[in-house]
């Protein structure tokens, strides 16, 4: 697909962009109404790629849970090993920004069935949870306290310390705008072990000298916006002495790992990504 079209949704997706001013630029750039209302299925997510783990794989166990955030109750995904021998490593899965949704809850028993406890927390808990309209959970999470939606995350990492299971070891996986809120938490979590980020916003330079978490960032190669902030970010991490790998998919746009995504997503550097994902964990959390 043209890439200018696949841009345009990626500034629609991630700015204050009307759903009408992005369907006026997205019937300029296809040549009509018919074209674009053709390419727009392409473009958005389709929940019915979402389950790759399922419900009811005979190897994980899945229930809906809750734990106090700041000042509200914070909903989760819990998933983990059906059989545990043991204690085992925590995992905190972050969504994007569309909430915590099939996709994201897919990726939480993909954890599971790689042998950890995996905990999906919903951002949107505040304001009851993520809504089915995705437009409307994009709008909801402009209006987050910031300090604390983080401290709701970091309160995630101590629910999974506290489950009997758990060697107290956390590793968290973040994408886009969850990858942003990995960064985050390798900054504000000393006991951190390690921290995955995909296609997120960077931690400030001033701040890097505070992560104590390994780090593993990963970057499509047409994704110009959120790769900006790279280069500062890595001299940052480098004279910091933090441990760190940066991995950057050429070819591959924003949101290469969303198999949902049917223009974005690259299966070969979604593949390769999630290899060196649980790499990571085998060697800091197990």
């Amino acid at each position: 697909m043209n890439q200018e079209i696949i841009n345009l949704f990626d500034e629609y997706t991630h700015k204050p962009l009307s759903r009408s001013e992005f369907m006026q630029r997205l019937t300029k750039l296809t040549g009509g109404t018919a074209a674009a209302l053709a390419v727009l299925p392409l473009l958005e997510v389709n929940y019915s790629n979402a389950v790759t783990i399922a419900e009811d794989d005979e190897d994980i166990i899945t229930e809906e849970v809750s734990f106090e955030g700041d000042g509200t109750v914070m909903k989760a995904y819990l998933a983990k090993p059906k059989k545990i021998n043991g204690k085992i490593g925590t995992v905190l899965v972050i969504h994007e920004n569309r909430g915590l949704n099939p996709h994201i809850k897919d990726v939480t028993r993909r954890v599971a069935k790689a042998g950890y406890i995996a905990l999906g927390v919903d951002a949107l808990s505040p304001f009851g949870g993520t809504p089915s309209n995705e437009d409307e959970a994009r709008g909801l999470f402009g209006k987050l306290d910031a300090q604390k939606n983080l401290n709701n995350f970091l309160k995630g990492l101590d629910y999974l310390r506290s489950l009997s299971s758990s060697n107290g070891k956390t590793a968290c996986v973040g994408f886009c705008w969850g990858g942003g809120m990995a960064n985050q938490l390798a900054v504000n979590s000393p006991k951190l072990n390690a921290a995955v980020a995909y296609y997120g916003r960077q931690a400030e330079a001033v701040d890097v000298p505070k992560i104590k978490a390994a780090l593993q960032l990963h970057y499509g190669g047409l994704d110009e916006r959120v790769n900006a902030g790279i280069p500062a970010y890595e001299a940052a991490l480098k004279s910091a002495g933090i441990k760190h790998e940066i991995y950057i998919y050429e070819g591959a746009n924003h949101a290469f790992n969303n198999d949902t995504a049917p223009t974005r997503y690259n299966p070969e550097a979604a593949k390769l990504a999630w290899e060196r994902t649980l790499r990571l964990f085998k060697e800091t959390i197990s």
